[in-house]
């Protein structure tokens, strides 16, 4: 995948530079999972783990003498836990970017986190190649979710209200609309499904926009439950 890097605006005079390399920090009460994590994205280029915290408060603590533009945030810790920290920190920086990198799948959580301020929400178990799919999308000002967090809060959870997770039956979808909402369940990202469907970034984008406004939907999330409970990934 092709990141659109962040562009920094220099002066007045729009004057712009790209962004070459993103300073992540890591934050995980298990010491072992921090050095791993640490190890994997220091094969990934464009990026630089600059730190690591075992809790909340250590995070919060770090990030003031710190220069961090993504951190990956464990939600369950002693002290103050991630959902309260991504949100103080979020408070703080608003421009900051939280990827939650959890054990958990259940909604509770993944609502929690996206309430809380996170741009992204992956789990533990994910492989390098969706951990740097998610670290591009922030950067890249997009949201993350994973596709199996997608179908599992889909397929696990009975508290999502039919109000909210369904359209009118009336609803009719033209095909671009169709086929953008399948690659959106596929967990491309928008400048993926710009690159596919030979579109530009901006047409992608309000093609979405129109999903989202059409299906009676919050987010990628409700596009991905609508999609599936409207047979739409059966075709």
């Amino acid at each position: 995948m092709v990141r659109e890097p962040i562009i920094e605006k220099q002066s007045p005079q729009n004057n712009y530079h790209v962004k070459e390399e993103f300073n992540i920090l890591v934050v995980d009460d298990h010491k072992i999972f921090r050095e791993g994590l640490s190890f994997v994205i220091s094969q990934m280029k464009g990026f630089k783990v600059i730190g690591a915290a075992s809790n909340g408060n250590e995070f919060l603590e770090m990030i003031d003498n710190m220069d961090v533009d993504i951190v990956l945030m464990d939600i369950s810790m002693p002290g103050l836990n991630g959902i309260d920290a991504t949100a103080k920190a979020v408070e703080k920086q608003p421009d900051l970017k939280v990827i939650a990198l959890s054990m958990f799948c259940d909604n509770e959580y993944y609502n929690k986190m996206i309430q809380a301020g996170a741009s992204g929400y992956i789990l533990k178990e994910s492989g390098k190649e969706e951990l740097s799919k998610a670290l591009n999308s922030v950067v890249s000002g997009e949201k993350y979710f994973s596709q199996k967090l997608l179908h599992n809060l889909i397929m696990n959870s009975k508290n999502i209200k039919e109000s909210e997770t369904a359209a009118p039956r009336k609803t009719i979808l033209t095909r671009i609309e169709t086929e953008l909402l399948k690659m959106i369940c596929e967990g491309l990202s928008n400048v993926e499904i710009s690159e596919k469907l030979s579109l530009s970034l901006r047409t992608v984008e309000g093609y979405k926009t129109d999903l989202i406004a059409k299906t009676g939907v919050k987010n990628s999330v409700g596009l991905a439950v609508f999609a599936i409970k409207n047979h739409l990934l059966e075709n």
